[in-house]
């Protein structure tokens, strides 16, 4: 496929290119990226069931598949025994992915799990000595999953007994934790898939919402979630099982999200959605944030009250309020392309054909949603800069998201009109642009979990 990306109109994007090497030195072109941790009041008390990112990327190392990771349970304390952390045994965790551009998932990923735990009234250990094994009998506390592919066709199972990689209890319990992660990674046609414990390799100053670094950028350099954990569910699967007719070159992108569905009287109810990192946190305000959790894709473009937090969003005007950087004139619909229906040179001001399901030959009408866009067909960088396309790779966020795009200060940066004007503000940086921990280079890729304390990090 011939992938339609004008290099001269992705210089607005691509704007980094251009700047000079005392600007680029003050935006601190590094690895780096962000998320969306308790970001809606009903969520934020059910830790368990809140997506925190979703990562969707060309596989470095085996460009012909696609990564998707997702993580769930934001700021886990490696020290949180004697009760580690688990997935919710009432839920089901899905990936979902739109290839047609109707907002509705045309494929999802579901695990469910069950507790095996042999504790009983003999011992409040999580283990009784050293865990060597997946399988080890002092492993006294696992859980199993399913997974399961849904399509509009029906349902396969990938999974029937996968081993979760349990929490990092430390050095004595499990003197190496590496080969559990290796042991608890389990095949599937054409791929592999992971569920366990992981670094939170979401790093950014979370002080942002203390008037935006302290209304003054005071307050900044601060890597916020250093130290903690997260759940992570992994699966990289040929690009093909993602396309639409399973054609990469004719469709090739895709749009990504995650939900939880958790158990209640009514059945299952979607409790938690995330897409596109900050989202829900900087663009949704409180008072949507729940019912945004509950809201499937399908039915954002017809919820007045989202489209214009989209058309008309509130970070903008803070950000000139406090800092003096004019806010772009509204409506926005650069942002419309970049949130809601893919960057297209027919979708809006941003003259590039990028990761819109209007570039797939075989999709029909576009249905304007909230979704994480990748396209398939455009092979890894060499070098992955952190500023993903707005620094002219074309493989970063917003057209997906690796674990080393640094998207809080992409989004302030896209947020200040940096798609369309083709400048950077190089005082719109949280000053955290890697993670504490390297990233792998192979599958999962994320880090492994820590088991240091977080109060001994600073």
């Amino acid at each position: 496929m011939e992938l339609r990306i004008n290099r001269r109109a992705v210089a607005g994007l691509g704007v980094a290119v251009a700047l000079t090497a005392s600007s680029l030195a003050a935006l601190r072109i590094e690895p780096g990226t962000a998320s969306s941790h308790r970001e809606a009041p009903a969520i934020a008390g059910d830790p368990r069931n809140d997506n925190t990112d979703v990562y969707a990327f060309v596989s470095p190392d085996k460009p012909d598949t696609v990564t998707l990771l997702a993580n769930w349970i934001p700021f886990e304390e490696p020290n949180g025994g004697p009760n580690f952390y688990t997935f919710d045994t009432n839920s089901r965790y899905n990936i979902k992915i739109d290839n047609d551009g109707d907002a509705k998932p045309d494929i999802t990923y579901q695990w469910t799990f069950r507790n095996e735990d042999r504790r009983g009234n003999a011992t409040f250990l999580y283990n009784q000595g050293p865990v060597t094994s997946l399988d080890d009998p002092d492993l006294l506390f696992r859980q199993r999953y399913t997974l399961k592919r849904l399509t509009r066709g029906g349902s396969r199972t990938l999974v029937a007994d996968g081993i979760v990689a349990p929490s990092n209890a430390g050095p004595a319990s499990m003197p190496d934790y590496g080969l559990l992660r290796r042991q608890s990674i389990r095949p599937v046609p054409g791929g592999q898939t992971f569920a366990g414990q992981s670094d939170e390799a979401f790093f950014l100053d979370l002080r942002v919402f203390d008037l935006l670094y302290g209304g003054d950028l005071s307050e900044v350099g601060q890597d916020t979630t250093k130290g903690y954990n997260v759940h992570t569910l992994g699966l990289q699967v040929p690009a093909a099982d993602l396309a639409l007719k399973g054609n990469v070159r004719r469709n090739p992108v895709i749009g990504v999200w995650s939900t939880t569905d958790k158990w209640s009287p009514r059945g299952y109810v979607q409790v938690s959605r995330l897409g596109q990192p900050l989202v829900n946190e900087v663009v949704v305000p409180a008072g949507l944030k729940d019912a945004f959790n509950a809201l499937p894709p399908e039915k954002d473009a017809g919820i007045p009250a989202v489209v214009k937090r989209v058309t008309e969003p509130e970070l903008p005007k803070l950000l000139e309020a406090l800092y003096g950087v004019k806010a772009p004139t509204t409506p926005r619909k650069d942002l419309v392309e970049i949130f809601l229906t893919g960057i297209a040179k027919g979708n809006g001001p941003i003259m590039a054909d990028l990761n819109s399901q209007t570039l797939n030959k075989d999709a029909g009408k576009l249905r304007p949603a909230e979704m994480l866009r990748l396209n398939m067909a455009i092979p890894p960088a060499r070098n992955p800069n952190r500023l993903g396309v707005l620094a002219g790779d074309l493989q970063g966020f917003p057209n997906g998201r690796r674990l080393s795009d640094d998207v809080l200060d992409i989004a302030l940066q896209a947020m200040a009109g940096a798609a369309t004007t083709g400048r950077l503000v190089p005082a719109l940086t949280d000053k955290v642009d890697a993670n504490d921990k390297p990233f792998g280079s192979a599958f999962p890729y994320i880090p492994l979990p820590g088991n240091t304390s977080v109060n001994q990090q600073r």
